[in-house]
């Protein structure tokens, strides 16, 4: 089986430098220890190894098909969500009372890394589980009991139906109606498009948590309202029947061709009904618990994706000879060296390293955010609460950008060959470029980071990550080592600093055209320095272990990689900031105008 992730790398993110066990001293999570955790990852990874990574390449090859109203897709994606609905994977986070395991997002997250990175055309359970979760939160009870237990044990299938043909991102535009009924349903019309895993026949049911407008609700988002929709409807004798909900065209995709992205009509015969999730107009608050849940598992599948392109491409550039190191240009008679050899080429497996292992830090950073959300109380919850906010654009977005470019330089590792289909790089940079565009697009990511999230209450979000960034570096300068990292990292703060406070008056100012312009150059900006961070606090742990634990071979060899990986971040990505800051504090406006005839 060939490598797409690293266990060992996995370890030590958990248990060294995030400290998943500290979560069990919280009641919620007194169940488990570093054992369950370990049987966890291992049975996600016997079913990845087993049901998802031999299929990558078939599941890409026969999409799925809408013929006569019914979508078939590739049939192991039915045994996939047979395995881990009987696994308990789906709902792993939920409570005991609700068939789940309680075990901390920061496990679950790390479950769903290794399933993305052996095939992530079998995107599916991320969405029921965030379905079955909202619904659980809430739902009636009448809800709760028809719906949630047949979407953990994956026999019915959850979405988000959230994207209209007019509306696109724009929520506040949505049209899909909602009428009361006499007997408590809503009457559903409208259109959905986009709806990943909208319908497919590896599943008895869809079940569609939908946003639309209760009629005569107020304009805009604050009208808004939540709804189960599902494919098929529950009839008082406990059997299913149709509920008007068409599939009336399936999307053909550059990648992720596993998953099927539908168009969906409800209501052509005045037949589909829904139930009403929680309060009126309130649905665009409940479906962002939903959203950020997805935002961070859209990161997730980034980095994953990243990860099975870096371990093909370093296995190529081992076995694949080509000329001589640069040094021996002119001993002709000599053999050729592996490519790995060449500094451009190691400078491109560091790029890729250096991505993949900086993402999924801070994606198990949010996690662990998101587990002290939970257990936490009082002014430390409401802490945490802010730091995940904060956290959750970046999460989201720096692992898909930088994943693309990073699956990028893995194809020019194999140069020619990565370009076509003997190798598996093509399909995984088809696969990685939909996610800077998954719930939420790079623009709007940047904007919600700058535009909301740095001015929360006060700007109290990005004081409580600074603080914690400097608990890092007061850790880092106890290691003589590490010192220059913590003095280049402290330096990045204050620019990002000075970079904040140049835009801010425009804000204040009220132009918030101007102020958000560059915003998602400031994102660039302030991931490169979030994940110097992440990287600083690796750097921190693999310098501990190698001076306290004196590890030899293969042990000391891996933490001696953390560090090489770390100084090659800070030397060769954090300088970025330097022209991203120049131009973000460069007064020249180049993209508002009036007059389109610039781009003529």
């Amino acid at each position: 089986m060939a490598q797409y992730f690293s266990r060992r790398n996995l370890d030590f993110l958990l248990y060294e430098v995030h400290h998943a066990t500290e979560l069990t001293k919280y009641p919620y999570f007194e169940a488990h220890d570093r054992e369950t955790f370990g049987m966890v990852l291992d049975s996600a990874t016997q079913i990845a190894d087993t049901i998802m990574y031999p299929h990558y390449r078939d599941v890409d090859r026969n999409q799925p098909e809408l013929k006569e109203g019914k979508v078939t897709v590739h049939p192991q994606i039915k045994a996939f969500l047979r395995a881990v609905g009987e696994g308990g994977l789906i709902g792993a986070g939920f409570p005991f009372e609700q068939g789940g395991q309680q075990l901390p997002e920061l496990i679950g997250s790390c479950v769903s890394f290794i399933m993305m990175a052996a095939n992530n055309g079998m995107m599916y359970i991320g969405l029921t589980s965030g379905a079955a979760n909202l619904i659980a939160s809430f739902g009636s009870s009448v809800l709760i009991d028809t719906y949630v237990a047949n979407l953990l044990n994956g026999t019915w299938q959850g979405t988000m139906a959230l994207t209209e043909p007019q509306a696109g991102s724009s929520l506040s535009d949505i049209t899909t109606s909602a009428e009361p009924r006499a007997d408590g349903s809503y009457s559903i019309k409208g259109q959905k498009v986009f709806i990943s895993a909208g319908d497919h026949d590896a599943v008895d049911n869809v079940v569609h948590l939908m946003l639309a407008r209760i009629k005569g609700a107020p304009k805009g988002t604050k009208g808004i309202s939540l709804f189960v929709v599902p494919k098929y409807r529950l009839t008082d004798e406990g059997t299913l029947e149709q509920n008007d909900v068409t599939s009336t065209g399936i999307y053909h995709k550059l990648g992720q061709r596993g998953t099927p992205a539908m168009h969906l009509t409800m209501g052509e015969n005045d037949d589909c009904r829904g139930w009403l999730l929680g309060e009126p107009n309130r649905g665009l608050n409940y479906m962002f618990q939903m959203m950020n849940e997805a935002r961070i598992g859209v990161g997730m599948t980034g980095a994953a994706i990243a990860s099975a392109a870096y371990y093909a491409s370093l296995e190529y550039a081992k076995e694949r000879p080509q000329s001589r190191r640069l040094n021996e240009k002119n001993l002709l008679d000599s053999p050729q060296t592996m490519i790995i050899h060449h500094p451009d080429v190691k400078r491109m497996l560091l790029f890729q390293k250096a991505v993949v292992e900086g993402s999924l830090s801070l994606l198990m950073e949010s996690a662990r955010l998101s587990d002290l959300v939970r257990v936490t109380e009082g002014e430390e919850k409401e802490n945490n609460e802010l730091l995940l906010e904060l956290l959750t654009p970046v999460a989201k977005t720096f692992p898909t950008e930088m994943g693309v470019r990073s699956v990028s330089e893995g194809l020019q590792v194999l140069g020619g060959y990565g370009f076509t289909e003997d190798f598996a790089l093509e399909q995984m940079y088809r696969d990685i470029r939909i996610t800077p565009i998954y719930e939420g697009t790079t623009g709007i990511q940047a904007q919600d980071l700058l535009g909301r999230k740095m001015t929360i209450k006060g700007g109290k979000a990005p004081q409580l990550l600074f603080a914690e960034i400097n608990k890092t570096l007061a850790a880092a300068t106890t290691y003589e080592t590490l010192k220059p990292y913590a003095d280049k990292l402290s330096r990045e703060l204050r620019r990002l600093h000075e970079v904040t406070q140049s835009l801010l008056p425009f804000a204040a100012e009220g132009d918030y055209e101007r102020y958000l312009m560059d915003a998602t150059l400031y994102m660039e900006l302030f991931g490169i320095v979030t994940v110097a961070w992440q990287w600083l606090k690796q750097g921190v742990a693999a310098q501990n272990a190698l001076l306290t634990r004196n590890p030899a071979g293969e042990e000391a060899a891996f933490y001696e990689s953390k560090l090489h990986t770390m100084k090659f971040y800070f030397h060769y990505e954090v300088p970025k900031t330097l022209g991203l800051a120049t131009r973000l504090q460069d007064t020249e406006v180049l993209t508002i105008a009036n007059d389109q005839t610039v781009l003529l």
